[in-house]
């Protein structure tokens, strides 16, 4: 370590923050004025730079790679565009998670298109013609292209806040943040403003990524970390707060930069590793400033919308149809063992069928009856998979007593988290969840003497009598079954009815004594019990287990889940979870580019059925139902 160390970092991280803050910025508009949490605006990054690699092959880079740039940038501006017009405004009035639905399909598609256009291999762009060279700063060699990286930041930022502050289109679209009801009664057309926002969004994405080619090969990987880290710099700013966003790159970036300077680290006899702290520091950061600062650095408090989640129908007890239909179930799913011995595989993916309905149950659990958007149900998942893990491997503790450990450890995780979270609301506290998730993924990945690293663990195998997949498949069975049953009567007990009710109105249940953050964090800490007995089961029938179990994809896939079932029923999320595993499964197992198929098929559900699967067959049958009491 030393001084000219120190500063080349902090220029690396001035760098950095530049083209963080492009990504960021446009996230920041689009949900400033559409409130999109645009989950594909890491996909226009990736095809920014994947566009601006073809163009400078085409052109040559003397004279075509700045060209390539700009039209890099405005192409993936014409295709957020385009996006905006054919499939989101179609879903605008739907709430904002089935609109989070319908752009975590786009990023599937939009990847397997990448795919077949450019192929796996990751692409090496050329360096920026006249800035391929180093300038020496304090006896040390600073790219030439950093340094301009450096200064397009505050010059993006400049000529954004002359377009919003000093036209009459960027008054439009500082008043569409503050209410878009009135802006459209004012007789702006707010079709054509929305897409304005979106295309410039993507723009800005787009010209990150092409301005990332002389740095960093393109990949397939590139979106996800992307729309991670730019999620993160919204927050952290303030959601709709384009100075904030630029704020918050400088902060995360600079932290980074002083974490890799101060490498390895010896205290107090201990080895402290900063640079392995770069993986999770974001969220570190997150996490504090959502504590301290509920709106962010530089936001203010998100005013209402008109759409923002679905109201459900009254909780009612199972009417006698019902009844009789879960009796069938439980016979075909008693028998199906025995009706598919022939296949074993089956066995396999109704256990992980299974264990996905726990998991999306549980989540459902404080999403809809609870009212709390969870980014991160992973943690809890994956803390009750190692718990379970770890206690066979470490203690030797009988599989048995470590199933019933294992939820809870997943219980006091959530215990922990949920006592931050509940103090949040909105997308601050989805992204909060997710940044605690993060830090245990971290946390998970890294500490290879004790959870065994990015290895993981293995031979973390069922008792003897349960070695057979028949015989485990019937213990997953009664365990979900008896998990699913618990959380339903859970929600319909007097706590249940409370959670509702601070859910529809958090006043007048206060007002009535019910202490609403007091029973929102024991609804955390009951939905991470069951999510850790999930992950419990998921370890001994896979008989190992990795970071991947507590990854952001996990959290998204139960997301993904339940919304695709139905926030509004009691019966969509274990709907949504068959349909989604088993979607995966089977179109995985048939094709090539099966996320471009899965996505399509979610975007196809989303657009048929806005309430979901199980939400739309309540509906039908209401409908069905009261066809007869309607004729004379």
């Amino acid at each position: 370590m030393n001084f000219s160390g120190f500063v080349v970092q902090l220029l690396n991280g001035l760098a950095g923050a530049s083209s963080l803050f492009l990504v960021a910025a446009g996230l920041s508009l689009i949900f400033g004025v559409t409130r999109i949490v645009n989950f594909a605006h890491g996909s226009f990054f990736m095809v920014g730079t994947y566009v601006a690699y073809s163009l400078v092959e085409q052109l040559g880079t003397r004279l075509g790679f700045w060209p390539a740039v700009l039209l890099s940038a405005v192409a993936v501006g014409v295709l957020g565009g385009l996006m905006e017009m054919l499939l989101l405004r179609r879903i605008y009035k739907a709430p904002e998670l089935f609109q989070l639905l319908a752009t975590f399909a786009l990023v599937l598609v939009i990847k397997d298109a990448v795919l077949w256009l450019w192929g796996p291999d990751e692409l090496l762009g050329p360096r920026a013609p006249g800035l391929s060279g180093a300038v020496e700063i304090l006896g040390r060699q600073f790219p030439s292209y950093d340094v301009f990286l450096i200064f397009v930041g505050p010059l993006v930022l400049g000529l954004l806040w002359l377009l919003l502050t000093r036209t009459r289109w960027g008054t439009l679209v500082r008043a569409a943040t503050q209410d878009r009801d009135m802006v459209s009664a004012l007789g702006v057309n707010q079709a054509w403003l929305f897409t304005a926002v979106f295309a410039l969004g993507a723009t800005l994405a787009g010209l990150g990524g092409a301005l990332q080619l002389p740095r960093e090969p393109a990949t397939l990987e590139m979106d996800l970390n992307t729309i991670g880290a730019a999620f993160v710099v919204v927050v952290v700013g303030g959601m709709g707060s384009i100075p904030g966003a630029y704020v918050a790159a400088l902060l995360i970036s600079e932290i980074k930069a002083v974490c890799i300077w101060l490498g390895v680290v010896e205290i107090m006899g201990y080895s402290l590793s900063f640079s392995k702290l770069t993986l999770v520091v974001e969220f570190l950061v997150m996490a504090v400033v959502l504590v301290a600062r509920p709106w962010g650095l530089m936001g203010r408090p998100q005013p209402a919308s008109r759409y923002v989640g679905m109201q459900e129908e009254p909780l009612r007890r199972a009417s006698k149809a019902y009844g009789v239909a879960a009796a069938v179930l439980g016979l075909v799913l008693l028998a199906l063992p025995v009706l598919t011995a022939g296949s074993p595989y089956t066995t396999v993916l109704m256990i992980d069928l299974l264990v996905a309905a726990l998991f999306a149950a549980s989540l459902h659990f404080i999403m809809g009856p609870a009212g709390m958007h969870s980014f991160g149900h992973a943690a809890y998942f994956g803390l009750g998979a190692y718990g379970a893990a770890l206690l066979v491997r470490s203690t030797g503790m009988p599989m048995e007593l470590a199933l019933v450990a294992a939820p809870l450890v997943a219980a006091l995780g959530a215990l922990v988290y949920g006592w931050f979270a509940v103090r949040l609301s909105g997308v601050y506290l989805a992204m909060l969840t997710l940044a605690f998730a993060q830090i245990t993924w971290a946390i998970t990945y890294q500490w290879d003497a004790f959870t065994g690293g990015s290895n993981g663990l293995t031979g973390v195998w069922p008792s003897e009598w349960l070695s057979d997949k028949q015989s485990y498949y019937y213990l997953t069975l009664a365990l979900v079954a008896g998990g699913v049953l618990w959380l339903r009567r859970v929600l319909f007990s007097p706590f249940g009815y409370a959670l509702r009710a601070g859910r529809d109105s958090s006043l007048r249940a206060d007002a009535i004594g019910i202490d609403v953050k007091r029973m929102q964090w024991a609804a955390f800490v009951l939905a991470g019990a069951a999510a850790g007995l999930a992950g419990a089961l998921y370890a001994f029938s896979k008989g190992s287990i990795s970071p991947e179990t507590l990854s952001v994809g996990r959290s998204v896939d139960g997301l993904v889940m339940v919304l695709l079932g139905g926030i509004q029923t009691l019966a969509g999320p274990v709907v949504g979870a068959v349909t989604f595993t088993w979607l995966h499964d089977t179109v995985a197992r048939n094709t090539d580019y099966w996320r471009a198929m899965l996505g399509g098929i979610i975007l196809l559900l989303v657009l048929l059925f806005p309430q979901g699967i199980a939400g739309y067959a309540q509906q039908l049958f209401a409908r069905l139902r009261s066809a007869p009491e309607a004729k004379p």
